[in-house]
């Protein structure tokens, strides 16, 4: 349930927000644009997956710390955005616009995103699995002559087109040090090219009364419990119901011949939890695929004395619900991605999985100081060590916590970075304008 309005005054004092002139002052950075800048901002790939939910309201969250004065377009890549997402982010930032549209032969095809990007300074291509958003950008840089930027992508999953209109960029920042080596090695040349972390870690929407009545509900103390979370080699995208995509044997196969082998390693996890700590174990979800597999690949292959420990979410959750259930956790550990990540931008201990059906996302874990805490699914070496990682991290709290707030201080200097990229294309396109 989004939240009610009467919350909303708790819910920004939450947040941890400052009046945009203190936030000014405190981050020290000088902002020299003659007007308060507008970026258009493409994002919102998904709506099946919290994840991809995050990547709109983290990198908000990083211009209201970065860019004070700076106004916000939404344009969603998804066709469909529901009423929930849109009353989160009203809520969380008021002055927030949202415009609709595609791009025909080059053009906006609707009048609030010709408006759109007259109005706006720069356009942002935000976090993603890849440049998704290549043809926007070339068409806004073609249409207005203003610069475009790209936050924190994976690159290589359309080849040609990013390698075509990366280099157009004012700037392009990686995700992950694999994404920015191969980049470099196919000769894209951007002004400025380097690795920067996901805007998910900055995610901070809480509905701290959703998650507390959970919680309370289920018996889960805060900071006693840990959050697990499953998934197949491929997400089952057939499933997501607005996608409407047919059934891939090919991977629906791979997925059932892997499913032992992946989960196997968690389900000991919780069994050395349970029995050997007091802390309980929550098994959640990051894509709505992920909720029956929680049931029958974890919980009901579990020993009986165990499954008293455990707690399965049954139920879908929204963003704002399950980071602030995150936040009281103790940890996470398992093999969905930006679950780690939000937790880790909110200083929560996070162990991950990946394996080779997934792009190079997951080594930003390397590149943020991490490499304890990545395990790859493919190595059995990896998979040997990943019970005692698992049970070392929530025996001892405070050496894990520390090792998890020295990787978030680490990605909140490189967002900061990123800005400053912002603020100078920004700059630049105002000179020229």
């Amino acid at each position: 349930m989004p939240l009610p309005s009467s919350t909303r005054r708790e819910f920004l004092q939450q947040a941890g927000l400052l009046s945009a002139s203190l936030l000014a002052s405190h981050i020290g950075l000088a902002m020299g644009q003659k007007n308060n800048p507008v970026i258009l901002l493409r994002s919102g790939w998904q709506i099946e997956n919290i994840g991809d939910v995050a990547h709109t309201p983290a990198f908000l969250a990083l211009m209201e710390t970065y860019l004070p004065g700076a106004r916000a377009i939404f344009w969603p890549h998804y066709a469909i955005l529901p009423q929930t997402e849109i009353d989160m982010l009203m809520l969380r930032f008021p002055r927030l616009q949202i415009v609709r549209g595609k791009v025909v032969n080059g053009k906006p095809d609707s009048a609030e995103l010709e408006k759109a990007f007259a109005e706006a300074d720069l356009f942002v291509h935000n976090s993603g699995p890849a440049m998704i958003g290549w043809a926007e950008a070339e068409a806004f840089k073609t249409r207005t002559g203003k610069p475009f930027g790209v936050f924190g992508v994976t690159y290589g999953l359309y080849g040609k087109q990013e390698r075509a209109t990366l280099p157009k960029a004012d700037f392009v920042y990686f995700r992950d040090s694999v994404s920015l080596a191969l980049a470099k090695q196919d000769g894209i040349t951007a002004p400025i090219m380097a690795f920067g972390p996901d805007a998910a870690f900055a995610t901070d929407v809480v509905n701290r009364e959703a998650a507390t009545r959970y919680l309370k509900a289920n018996n889960l103390q805060p900071g006693k419990f840990v959050v697990c979370i499953p998934k197949q080699r491929h997400t089952p995208a057939w499933l997501h119901k607005a996608k409407n995509r047919p059934v891939d044997t090919d991977r629906q196969a791979r997925n059932e011949a892997m499913k032992e082998h992946d989960h196997a390693p968690m389900r000991e996890a919780i069994i050395a939890i349970v029995r050997q700590t007091d802390c309980k174990v929550l098994i959640g979800h990051e894509d709505e695929t992920e909720l029956p597999i929680g049931k029958e690949w974890l919980l009901d292959k579990l020993p009986d004395d165990v499954k008293k420990g455990v707690v399965w979410r049954s139920e879908p959750w929204l963003l704002e619900e399950a980071l602030g259930i995150y936040r009281q956790s103790a940890g996470y550990f398992g093999h969905e991605q930006h679950t780690p990540i939000m937790c880790i931008g909110n200083g929560i201990p996070a162990i991950l999985g990946r394996w080779e059906e997934q792009s190079s996302k997951g080594i930003m874990w390397n590149d943020i100081g991490l490499s304890n805490w990545l395990f790859d699914f493919d190595r059995e070496e990896d998979i040997k060590r990943y019970v005692p990682t698992v049970l070392e991290m929530v025996k001892k709290p405070v050496e894990a916590k520390k090792y998890a707030r020295k990787a978030q201080e680490l990605v909140r200097r490189n967002h900061q970075q990123g800005f400053k990229a912002i603020e100078n294309a920004i700059n630049k396109a105002q000179k020229q304008g």
